[in-house]
């Protein structure tokens, strides 16, 4: 459990540097965002989702841990917005990003409180309530993607 939670943290650290450091070229910002999208859509949809909708048998640990994951996620992609990455390389990101900040930091910050209630929820081992909880937080991911990206 302890060496699981140390993997963890590494993983996030290793993870965040590039966030917390300049990106060298805007390439790589939109690099980094879509690898850390892709990874969380993976965990929170096809792991997550799968059990929440039916499609794969719920397990509690398992949930847990994937929603641990998105949950670290959740907290990684922001930063690589920079403005000169704006239309840079093959993107679903809309030019409003970009345009309304407001907004779209707002929408980061419901989808982010969206899953700490869903790691509560993950953490009673309650199938409903996890069900709950992972439709709320679809529905913010929803919001976001609906006003800022092509998907």
């Amino acid at each position: 459990m302890y060496v699981r939670k140390l993997l963890l943290l590494s993983l996030t650290a290793v993870l965040a540097l590039p966030a917390f450091a300049q990106f060298r070229k805007p390439e790589d910002a939109v690099k980094y965002r879509q690898s850390v999208m892709y990874t969380m859509g993976t965990h929170f949809y096809s792991r997550v989702g799968g059990m929440a909708n039916g499609r794969v048998p719920f397990d509690a640990k398992a949930a847990a841990e994937n929603v641990e994951i998105v949950a670290t996620l959740s907290r990684l992609p922001w930063a690589a917005f920079p403005a000169d990455s704006n239309g840079v390389g093959k993107t679903d990101a809309k030019p409003a990003v970009w345009t309304e900040q407001a907004k779209f930091k707002d929408l980061a910050d419901k989808m982010q409180a969206e899953v700490v209630k869903l790691q509560a929820a993950a953490k009673t081992g309650d199938f409903e309530a996890l069900k709950v909880a992972y439709r709320a937080t679809s529905s913010s991911c929803k919001a976001c993607h609906d006003a800022f990206t092509n998907q």
